[in-house]
């Protein structure tokens, strides 16, 4: 029997009945893996680098940028794929911009001079990702906006501040947005799509570098099956999801040169 490891989906833990599908789902693939998983709590503000530094990481979700740029010791298991059409049966999302629903700001463009938000640097979604799409609407030495706050830290935060005025607009992952629609709808019936980002790899679940190859390929395997377990398919339903998907890691190579693109023009801070 192997020892016990943690699973973590804080990323994605939108309100706490989706935490409880997120510690279901965690014990499912336990119990089909037999691989002994501890759900763990690690809420903001604590750091996602001390989670993805574990030596005891069995499953965790990393955004594709720090996975790609390879800062941390982890291991990709797979890659979740979102019900939604914009992830078209892939393991993608992508960042609404995102303004109050009574917002007069009805284009990207409007929403310039104003204040923007952003979450965390390591982000793809609510940082990487926004400063790729506003790259092409800059000149150089321009400011976008007026202000620029962060970081913000996690999606919940992004709508709180959209929600209470204290910025105009700001990223918003897109499998966020859909965990909000069906389980917060009330919550998503306050915010308004101005523009959405191309859509790009998922965050992952991935395992900490020391986990045993059998341990992860166990893990692997019964993300996998999910999809063909008539068993499992409530499950995926609560979480909006068709099923996981292999990691194509080079699939991730667009995150680190979007990045630099933007770093080589000198926009390091999206605003």
């Amino acid at each position: 029997m192997s020892a016990d490891h943690v699973a973590n989906a804080r990323m994605y833990a939108v309100d706490p009945a989706v935490r409880a599908a997120w510690a279901e789902l965690f014990g499912w693939v336990s119990h089909a893996s037999g691989v002994p998983l501890t759900v763990i709590d690690h809420a903001a503000p604590a750091p996602l680098e001390e989670l993805w530094r574990r030596g005891d990481l069995g499953l965790a979700f990393i955004c594709g940028y720090p996975f790609a740029s390879g800062g941390f010791p982890v291991q990709p298991v797979a890659a979740p794929v979102p019900a939604s059409s914009l992830a078209a049966g892939r393991p993608f999302y992508a960042s609404h911009l995102v303004v109050r629903a009574e917002s007069p700001i009805d284009s990207l463009a409007g929403s310039f001079g104003k204040r923007l938000g952003w979450t965390v640097e390591h982000s793809q979604s609510g940082f990487n990702a926004l400063r790729s799409h506003l790259l092409r609407h800059r000149r150089e030495g321009e400011r976008l906006y007026s202000e620029s706050l962060g970081p913000l830290v996690t999606p919940r935060r992004v709508i709180e501040a959209v929600l209470a005025d204290e910025i105009d607009i700001g990223p918003l992952d897109s499998y966020f947005h859909d965990l909000l629609l069906a389980h917060e709808p009330a919550t998503a019936a306050r915010l308004r799509i101005v523009e959405t980002t191309e859509a790009r790899p998922m965050p992952l679940l991935v395992a900490a570098d020391s986990a045993e190859p059998a341990v992860v390929e166990r893990l692997r395997d019964a993300l996998l099956a999910m999809a063909e377990d008539a068993a499992a398919a409530p499950l995926l339903a609560r979480l909006c999801l068709r099923g996981f998907a292999p990691v194509e890691r080079e699939a991730y190579g667009i995150l680190l040169d979007e990045a630099w693109e933007a770093q080589a023009a000198g926009y390091l801070m999206p605003g």
